[in-house]
């Protein structure tokens, strides 16, 4: 009993430690599956119209600019600000 208490301390202990450890996600290059992933609040069927604004739309400038897409409002942004990034393209 000890023990199978001890691995499901370990393995939460471990689980947290790689959520607090994840990289942001940078919104103009991520997946559906990945902003879904990333974003509290946020499920696939909102991160596709997330991907799908950026691709009608072009790149996104700031984080804020998902205020852009329908449902999504600024509470969601700020809530997974520390999630999210724009990177800006690499120039030629």
């Amino acid at each position: 009993m000890k023990q199978a208490l001890r691995a499901l301390v370990l393995a939460l202990a471990l689980g947290t430690a790689g959520a607090v450890l994840a990289a942001p996600v940078d919104i103009n290059t991520a997946d559906a599956a990945a902003i879904a992933a990333a974003m509290k609040g946020v499920g696939l069927k909102k991160a596709e119209a997330i991907v799908a604004y950026r691709k009608a739309n072009g790149p996104f400038k700031r984080v804020e600019d998902l205020t852009l897409v329908k449902g999504i409002g600024i509470k969601t942004v700020e809530k997974n600000r520390a999630n999210l990034t724009v990177k800006r393209p690499a120039r030629k």
